[in-house]
């Protein structure tokens, strides 16, 4: 059982951390970008509400609940992190606007934790895919499924403490303000996006 789950708690770190699949990584990113690294506990809220909208998701697809059309699922990702960048940009002018601006930690949070849970959904959506292929042979799907989740979110704070690490140097040694560095990470993860859909 142990060799299992960490046969897949492997798979889940190294297919979230694939460079080749950095559509759940821009995601992270357009998160992260909007926080400081001074409000990190912050950023927990809506990457566990990431976590909680995609692994009910995983599950019901991987059995077979769930129908994907993969080439809308394809096309909904890439929106899922140019709505949240445009979100970013949006809510840090309007606090640098009018005052309300926390140094480093989004005005309208409560916005962007639905935003992660909902687009949650969607990103697991395509994750479902690459593991129905992969738990084909298996007879139980519980063990395999718990260790790739764990994987998955595992890697994905790896994700966030790496992103936060560029950000610090970034902003410490161009002097740039936490807005600054909000425009212009959610503006280059909004240009991507563009490029993907």
């Amino acid at each position: 059982m142990w060799s299992e789950f960490a046969v897949y708690f492997r798979l889940g770190i190294e297919h979230i951390a694939d460079i080749r699949r950095y559509d759940h990584i821009l995601f992270i990113a357009a998160l992260t970008v909007a926080y400081s690294i001074s409000h990190w506990r912050q950023l927990l809220i809506p990457v566990t509400a990431f976590t909680l909208g995609h692994s009910a998701t995983l599950a019901l697809a991987t059995v077979g609940a769930i129908r994907i059309n993969t080439a809308l699922v394809e096309v909904l990702i890439p929106i899922t992190f140019l709505l949240t960048s445009v979100f970013n940009i949006l809510d840090s002018g309007i606090a640098q606007n009018d005052g309300s601006g926390s140094h480093g930690l989004p005005r309208h949070q409560s916005v962007l934790y639905v935003l992660a849970g909902r687009f949650g959904l969607i990103h697991r959506l395509g994750f479902s895919s690459f593991l129905k292929a992969v738990l084909g042979a298996e007879h139980s799907i519980v063990v395999p499924l718990l260790a790739f989740n764990i994987g998955l979110e595992i890697g994905q704070i790896l994700i966030v403490v790496v992103l936060f690490t560029v950000g610090a140097l970034m902003r410490g040694g161009s002097g740039w303000t936490d807005t600054t560095g909000c425009w212009w990470g959610s503006g280059a993860t909004g240009g991507v996006a563009l490029t993907l859909i």
